[in-house]
């Protein structure tokens, strides 16, 4: 991607840093040049009582205490004024940028989603968006103040002397320079410590899933050894960057010096030769105008270094979300009248790989279909396919004759959903969590909930009961439930069920799927690895999958008497 189409994905995402939030900005801006013009009128002062003293004004002492009282009382209005809008800007800005982000985020269809690393937009929004608004958005603040203090402190630099502050603008080319070369570098820095962070929260995901799984198998030392390493690495990019900036923080103040020193040495020189029309009082508040002319070359490469930083953390963000698979398509009636054929599939996730080969299925509108296999036969990625999480597939999947690939992805979710082995259940309510937030008539809900068996949850802990961090407050069983629950509210004619009882015990586990065999009226497909009589004799048709086809079709009675893949996979689970 070139410059001109990063800068075009950058750009809406700078923007919401300041959309409606420009009176802020104003504000702080108005704030600013009050502070400026407050520490110009003081820095007036200082030179008047030091040429009074000499002799070389007759501007009198009552009048300079009436000045310098006026730039105090500006200070006092700047001070207010940052009290009220300052950290209102940055919180706003931030605020405003996230929203956007996360946003964008949900735009993003699951083909595009599913392919990608979930820590990346984990760390955008909480390390780089944090180092966002320390590294630009502050420092941004901090380079208007300064700003206005040195175009207001050179202006007076000139009145009083045009030699001494040409001889100034000489010197300070050394840190203009400074801050060019170490600017590029501190980006690079940055964006490492982002990478590494984000390697670090992926690996901190696995963890926390795979927490008990690591402790069942006694891996804590193996897995801490990973986490050392990741955490090593961050911690490595975080040195890095801050001896960058330390480098940048010291040739700023190292060139900082030798400006200040060298225009000093020459404004003595001058004022003690008599030339110039140099006079104490003009040495005297050149140092001190030096200070603000020294604070932008202090503050300026800072800023260039964070303002780089910041748009390459933003323009990693803004390339991941433009990396979208577009909502195109013909929209669907969200209705399956003839049913669901699959021809001739075939599907990798790597080439020459392939997961599922020459696959064809005939589902019939209405009817409850379960796919039976060993592990590695495909019938999850057959699943996923059904809910179009990839167009890469070789043959035909078709819903009432209509090619998957030209059906619109938001407008087949109206027509689909899938219960999954893991279940995600917010921090909320069980009626939020049924809901998924939005509103329905009462008696659905209620309908929702006798169906899938939550009555007897519900009249326990009550509909407002929070559910916890993930369910935690749940069973895996009553999780399960409020997935059908939440497909019951939907009422989407089709129903995919992705091993949903895994995890559960044998009680459970029919009771869950009990509860989906009964809703009449639904297009069901279950993968399940319960090879339960009392559940597969009540499907309409048995699908047997062994390396990515479909071997044996048809009833349990029918596969049973047939005596080949599947009766052996019933045979072995009875004996288990």
């Amino acid at each position: 991607m070139n410059k001109k189409e990063l800068k075009a994905l950058r750009r809406p995402f700078v923007k919401e840093l300041f959309r409606k939030n420009k009176f802020n900005l104003v504000m702080t801006v108005l704030a600013a040049f009050l502070g400026a013009v407050s520490n110009l009128v003081i820095s007036w002062t200082i030179k008047g009582i030091s040429d009074l003293i000499s002799g070389d004004t007759d501007i009198g002492f009552r009048t300079m205490l009436l000045v310098a009282g006026v730039g105090f009382a500006l200070l006092l209005i700047a001070w207010m004024l940052d009290k009220v809008f300052l950290s209102r800007f940055r919180a706003q800005a931030m605020q405003q940028y996230r929203k956007y982000a996360f946003d964008r985020l949900l735009e993003k269809g699951i083909q595009a989603f599913s392919g990608e690393n979930s820590a990346r937009y984990l760390s955008a929004l909480s390390n780089d968006a944090n180092t966002i608004e320390q590294d630009y958005i502050k420092l941004l603040q901090n380079a208007i103040q300064v700003g206005i203090t040195f175009v207001g402190a050179l202006g007076l630099m000139l009145w009083y002397s045009p030699l001494l502050t040409l001889i100034a603008i000489g010197f300070s080319l050394v840190p203009v320079i400074v801050s060019i070369v170490l600017g590029n570098k501190t980006a690079v820095a940055e964006k490492n410590v982002s990478d590494k962070k984000e390697s670090y929260t992926a690996m901190l995901k696995d963890v926390l899933s795979g927490f008990a799984v690591i402790k069942s198998f006694k891996a804590e030392k193996s897995i801490s050894g990973i986490h050392d390493g990741s955490n090593n690495s961050v911690a490595e990019a975080a040195k890095t960057r801050e001896q960058v900036k330390l480098h940048v923080s010291y040739a700023s103040g190292l060139a900082g010096g030798v400006l200040q020193f060298g225009v000093f040495f020459v404004a003595a020189a001058l004022a003690l030769s008599g030339r110039g029309g140099i006079t104490a009082g003009t040495a005297i508040v050149f140092v001190q105008l030096l200070n603000y002319v020294l604070e932008p070359i202090r503050v300026f490469p800072m800023y260039y270094a964070g303002k780089k930083s910041a748009y390459g953390l933003i323009d990693k963000l803004a390339q991941a979300l433009h990396q979208n698979i577009p909502d195109e398509g013909e929209h669907i009636a969200p209705q399956l009248e003839g049913g669901i054929q699959v021809k001739d599939l075939a599907f990798a996730y790597e080439e020459a790989k392939p997961v599922l080969n020459g696959m064809d299925m005939d589902i019939r509108a209405g009817g409850c279909y379960a796919l039976v296999g060993g592990s590695g036969s495909g019938k999850s990625t057959l699943l996923n396919l059904l809910m179009a999480s990839s167009r890469k597939y070789q043959g035909e999947i078709l819903y009432d004759g209509k090619e998957l690939k030209t059906i619109s992805p938001s407008s087949l979710y109206d027509l689909v959903s899938i219960i999954q082995q893991n279940v995600f259940v917010f921090n909320s309510t069980i009626r939020n969590n049924i809901t998924m937030f939005s509103d329905f008539p009462e008696e659905e809900i209620e309908r929702a909930v006798r169906l899938s068996g939550l009555s007897k949850l519900i009249d326990e802990k009550g509909a407002d009961y929070l559910c916890g961090e993930n369910g935690s407050g749940l069973s895996g069983g009553e999780r399960q439930r409020i997935s059908i629950a939440r497909a019951l509210l939907r009422k989407t004619p089709v129903l995919f069920v992705d091993e949903a009882t895994a995890s559960l015990d044998n009680e459970t586990s029919f009771g869950v799927l009990d509860a989906i065999l009964k809703l009449d009226g639904f297009t069901r497909v279950i993968v399940t690895h319960d090879l339960d009589e009392n559940i597969l004799r009540r499907a309409t048709c048995l699908f047997a999958l062994k390396n990515g086809s479909v071997t044996e079709r048809g009833t349990f009675d029918e596969l049973m008497a047939q005596k080949g893949y599947f009766y052996s996979l019933y045979t072995v689970s009875q004996g288990a």
